[in-house]
């Protein structure tokens, strides 16, 4: 899916599309959609694996161990909010270890609007140490170009240096992982923002697979990215063309006219909506063509 030589961009950097990570859910159907994809998708590729409400941990480390199988890096997510207690971080991050070899995870805060247990956001996870004493090497952490509806961006910011600064406490590595959005300009200024701020970590852009144009106004809408007329003049189709599928092929060219060598480490993260297949050979023709 990357090339070992990727054509540089204008200002001499690397392509946003060189070495993007995907995203699969615990379920069977997304195992199954891995599998067929793999094919399409060099080892090595990280392979971010969700913590919703509607699987358990058997799910969460089946689809992990899948994707250690086939040859990629699985970045299982530990949702804070998600978690009744310290017994139940514990036991997750011991079936990663021993069942599954992980070394990469995911510390995101949730969707609960109250803890189920005793660890209220991802610093939390982070400041705890838990994820250092189980082996794990690289943590991944949110960022909210776009702002988060709950959450001021004073307390995105100050959530962002606390957790950067703990992981650099403990000798780890990081990644900051975006939420999907469609608006480059403020990821943009984000992006320069954290590294103003002395933030040096590796940042993966979310941006949406190529799905049906229906699926990606729902799932937008229900993240709260934005108005679907909003998201349709910014991802550059018409919101009557309801049956088509579109690729993030602009943001993608305006986030490499946009960015400079001054950014450091910035690549993408491909939300895929299930459309794992789909989402691979999109890049993969993407990146041939570019």
């Amino acid at each position: 899916m990357s090339s070992p030589n990727p054509t540089p961009t204008a200002s001499g950097r690397p392509s946003v599309i060189t070495d993007p990570s995907l995203e699969m859910t615990g379920k069977d159907k997304d195992i199954d959609a891995l599998r067929e994809a793999a094919p399409l998708i060099p080892a090595g590729t990280r392979i971010n694996v969700t913590f919703l409400g509607n699987e358990d941990l058997g799910m969460r480390v089946k689809a992990s161990t899948a994707a250690k199988e086939l040859g990629y890096v699985p970045v299982p997510h530990i949702s804070a909010r998600r978690l009744t207690s310290e017994a139940e971080l514990v036991e997750f991050l011991t079936a990663l270890r021993d069942q599954v070899g992980a070394t990469h995870a995911f510390a995101v805060g949730g969707d609960p609007s109250e803890p189920m247990g005793p660890y209220g956001a991802s610093v939390d996870l982070i400041t705890s140490g838990l994820l250092k004493e189980y082996g794990f090497t690289d943590i991944s952490i949110a960022g909210y170009p776009e702002g988060h509806p709950d959450i001021s961006d004073t307390q995105l910011w100050d959530a962002l240096e606390r957790k950067y600064a703990s992981l650099q406490e403990q000798g780890l590595n990081g990644t900051i992982l975006t939420q999907f959005g469609f608006d480059v300009d403020p990821v943009l200024a984000w992006v320069k923002e954290v590294r103003r701020r002395g933030i040096d970590l590796p940042i993966r852009i979310g941006v949406p697979g190529p799905a049906g144009i229906k699926r990606l106004l729902t799932y937008a809408s229900r993240f709260g990215v934005a108005t679907s007329a909003g998201i349709a003049k910014k991802y550059g189709f018409s919101i009557t063309n309801l049956l088509g599928t579109a690729g993030p092929d602009k943001m993608i060219q305006d986030l490499d006219a946009g960015l400079t060598p001054a950014e450091g480490d910035v690549k993408l993260h491909f939300y895929t909506f299930g459309g794992t297949k789909t989402t691979a050979e999109w890049i993969k023709d993407y990146q041939a063509k570019h």
